[in-house]
């Protein structure tokens, strides 16, 4: 029988013992193809499939996340533990250099945090699941926000100059004055983003004559194109 663990892995097509980033970018491309903005709204069959599988990606990747950052315990024999040296039976509290990643709050911010005029500037991002959230007037100057999913982002009036957002997922977001300047947007998804009065001034959207981002129903009015142009 299956167990539950199993299980997971199996919602999100994993082998078991995949790592952390292969968790990852297994739930990001799932999202990507069931996310109910990219199926038919009058398909009430397909909508309903759609929600149901979010919250079975949503809960395994949670699942595996969480045991994938299950600190680890270490036991010792009792060889190594004599009773009245017990100052050194616990030496792991003294090793707060086992998980740097409490000192970098931006990496995992809580769910539905508002992280507006923040200052992520040059942090890594990369990979991160940022849906939702509020980042307006945040300053994401030289970040990499390289594959990181951003659906519905909040980023009115925020800083992404010279920012990677190489491949990042950005379907449906607030880009109003937003400033992209020298931003790398190659392979980026755009669709549907409010990107009115935004600064795309000199940014990397092109390879050749080929324009490598979506911008599928984009909303581009007053905004400055690489060019310089402002679009009408």
């Amino acid at each position: 029988m299956m167990s539950e663990l199993e299980q997971y892995y199996r919602v999100l097509e994993l082998e078991p013992g995949a790592t952390l980033e292969e968790i990852n970018q297994a739930y990001k491309d799932l999202v990507f193809v069931w996310h109910p903005d990219r199926l038919p709204k009058d398909n009430d069959r397909l909508q309903q499939k759609a929600q149901d599988k979010l919250k079975a990606f949503n809960e395994a990747r949670e699942k595996l996340r969480s045991l994938q950052n299950k600190p680890q315990t270490f036991t010792y024999s009792r060889s190594t533990q004599p009773k009245k040296t017990s100052n050194y039976q616990q030496p792991k509290k003294t090793s707060n250099y086992q998980q740097p990643k409490k000192t970098s709050n931006y990496q995992k911010p809580p769910p539905n945090s508002d992280l507006s005029g923040k200052d992520f500037s040059r942090a890594n991002l990369s990979n991160r699941d940022l849906s939702g959230r509020n980042l307006s007037y945040a300053n994401l100057s030289g970040s990499n926000l390289s594959d990181t999913f951003m659906h519905k982002v909040n980023l009115k009036g925020a800083n992404l100059s010279e920012a990677n957002l190489f491949r990042a997922n950005l379907l449906l977001a607030d880009l109003r004055e937003a400033n992209l300047s020298y931003t790398n947007l190659v392979g980026a998804d755009l669709s549907g983003a409010d990107l009115r009065g935004a600064d795309l001034t000199g940014a990397k959207i092109r390879s050749g004559e080929r324009l490598l981002v979506k911008l599928i129903g984009a909303n581009l009015t007053g905004a400055i194109m690489p060019n310089g142009e402002i679009h009408r």
